[in-house]
């Protein structure tokens, strides 16, 4: 009987440890009521996996089922990634193996919003027997097309619906998203081509979904969207509302309203996606507590203002160095994570040495570097002197083995240090944890050796811990409970 597959994320670096995600768990259907059961399967990043709890979510609240077999299914549902080629191909043979298995398959996600040279859908033009298909963050799009072909219950169940909607992380972490689409139009990017402009959510409605998720027992907050910085500047940071006082859509206010929550929840916040712009400088001295974690990850892509230029990026090289020194000095426990791309088209030795001295120079505490892949649709496709792959992936190897030896350094600092950290596994000899510069899934972790000695901490699953560093290698820490 074949299995569903779990959802996965795209992994960055390469010393990332493989971790499954948790079986979803929801309340049976009442007695006597044979309710029609949804096969979900979903890929991609944290966007799209905020995209497949929403529908989980009103799937449930409507009184479906999620089936974990193909032949336990009524429907098949794929959330698809559609980013990059190896994306592209993995989200076309997840179809394939659901239309195979199943053969009632619904897709939706950002593969459903590409279309190729001719201007054809590229899901149906592979797979034609699929039953609908949508582009992301369609919710309502994918309820119609659920509804026309496995009709929904007569009685909803509203009331099995938490009011923190349906996850598909642990129990103890979640994604926020406060915003959809992106105004930037990056060479090498066609995500606005798929998710539009900027959108950001109304921000009373981003904190009820936060303090939900608090109350229901998440001790870490993973704030997502394109670009967290720009938050609001679609309404023109109008004011809304949260708790009957005034709140501004900016991401200042945000980060200042959601650090308040964390605090009272004994909580973590942590951010993604964060443009250097000036007022993230107001955001580092919020960050001084503990709860909204000193962490931000900021996809610079390159560091040489030419190649930035050829990129479309929204900074320059020299002002992001400038920025990172000073926000240090403003918090020197800050953790700064990126992602780089070697060989973009046209990118000359002298310009990636140059990546390398900034890289030497900024000390990124977490890097993931892509060695540059074709997108089609992507303007950077015209570009002239493409890099030949050989060298794209030639100067990647260069890029992480310089970060090894980076990050070995900044992690053998921490060596002798008591920290706080966030437990994700529990085994019979060590626990699994995360410190506060370790996103899930694409940063390090810490072992955690258990303790026999009576007095020492219980490590729980989704609970905080105390612990001395006592090694470090150049990817994760080793520690003993306090």
């Amino acid at each position: 009987m074949p299995e569903l597959r779990r959802h996965s994320l795209p992994v960055s670096t390469s010393n990332v440890a493989a971790t499954s995600t948790p079986e979803l768990v929801i309340p049976p259907a009442a007695p006597g009521v044979a309710a029609p059961k949804v096969g979900f399967v979903s890929l991609g990043c944290p966007k799209a996996l905020v995209d497949s709890e929403q529908i989980l979510t009103q799937l449930r609240a409507e009184g479906y089922q999620t089936a974990k077999s193909y032949d336990g299914a009524d429907l098949v549902i794929v959330n698809t990634c559609g980013f990059i080629d190896a994306a592209v191909q993995e989200s076309l043979d997840a179809i394939g193996e659901a239309l195979a298995e199943n053969g009632k398959v619904i897709v939706t996600g950002c593969l459903g919003a590409k279309k190729d040279a001719a201007g054809q859908d590229i899901i149906t033009k592979v797979h034609p027997k699929v039953l609908a298909v949508t582009g992301p963050h369609a919710v309502a799009e994918v309820m119609e097309s659920v509804h026309l072909h496995l009709p929904k219950p007569h009685d909803p169940f509203l009331d099995l619906v938490p009011d923190h909607g349906v996850k598909l992380t642990p129990k103890h972490y979640a994604y926020l998203k406060i915003s959809e689409g992106c105004n930037h139009r990056c060479s090498f990017c066609i995500i606005p081509s798929m998710r539009g402009d900027l959108v950001s959510r109304q921000i009373g409605e981003v904190l009820v979904e936060a303090e939900n998720l608090f109350k229901a027992g998440v001790k870490e907050l993973l704030v997502i969207s394109q670009d967290t910085s720009a938050y609001g500047v679609d309404v023109k940071f109008r004011t809304g509302f949260w708790n009957g006082r005034p709140v501004k859509t900016h991401m200042t206010q945000l980060v200042e309203a959601l650090g308040q929550l964390a605090r009272q929840y004994d909580a973590w916040v942590r951010l993604h996606y964060v443009y250097p712009y000036p007022h993230v400088d107001q955001v580092i001295p919020l960050m001084g507590d503990g709860h909204v974690l000193p962490y931000l990850d900021i996809p610079m892509q390159h560091a040489h203002p030419d190649v930035l230029k050829r990129m479309k990026r929204p900074a320059s090289g020299e002002k992001n160095l400038d920025r990172i020194q000073a926000w240090r000095k403003m918090n020197p426990d800050l953790t700064i994570r990126s992602t780089f791309i070697a060989g973009f088209p046209g990118e000359t030795e002298a310009e990636f040495e140059y990546l390398l001295d900034f890289l030497k120079e900024a000390q990124i505490d977490r890097l993931g570097c892509f060695a540059y892949s074709p997108v089609e649709g992507a303007t950077a496709n015209l570009l002239d002197n493409p890099v030949p792959e050989e060298v794209r992936e030639e100067r990647r190897a260069r890029v992480m083995l310089l970060q090894e030896e980076i990050s070995a350094k900044r992690l053998q600092d921490k060596v002798g240090k008591t920290m706080r950290v966030l437990v994700d596994e529990v085994g019979p000899r060590e626990a699994i944890g995360r410190s506060a510069a370790d996103a899930p899934e694409i940063d390090g972790v810490v072992h955690i050796k258990k303790s026999l000695v009576p007095g020492k901490q219980k490590l729980a699953v989704g609970g905080f811990a105390e612990v001395v560093i006592t090694k470090a290698d150049a990817h994760d820490l080793w520690a003993s409970v306090v």
